[in-house]
C-alpha cells in the first residue's frame, strides 16, 4: 500500500475539506493543554487565512472542537503566523 494518498481534514471554521498539510493543527495534550503543530490527542484543523481565525475566534470554534480552552497566546501566535495585515489596500 502507498503513502502517497491524501489524509483529508475539515477546516473547523470555513468547513472547507482538504489535505491536512493545507491547514493548521491545534491539539489538546494531556491535561488539557493546547500546543500546535505536534503532539498525540485530540486536533482541530483551521484554514491559515484571517476570516476563518476570526471566526473561529468570534464563534468558539476552536473550544468548541477541542472540548477545552484556548489559551489567548495560543490565538495570538496563530495571528503571527498571518504575516503583516493581509486585508487589500484600496
Amino acid at each position: 500500500m502507498s503513502g502517497s494518498h491524501a489524509v483529508l481534514r475539515r477546516c473547523v471554521s470555513c468547513r472547507r475539506l482538504a489535505d491536512r498539510r493545507q491547514f493548521w493543527r491545534l491539539i489538546r495534550v494531556g491535561g488539557g493543554r493546547v500546543v500546535l503543530d505536534e503532539g498525540m490527542g485530540r486536533s482541530a484543523y483551521l484554514c491559515p487565512a484571517r476570516a476563518c481565525l476570526e471566526e473561529a475566534r468570534r464563534r468558539k470554534r476552536l473550544q468548541k472542537a477541542l472540548r477545552c480552552p484556548v489559551p489567548v497566546e495560543i490565538l495570538t501566535e496563530l495571528e503571527a503566523r498571518l504575516g503583516p495585515d493581509s486585508t487589500p489596500r484600496p
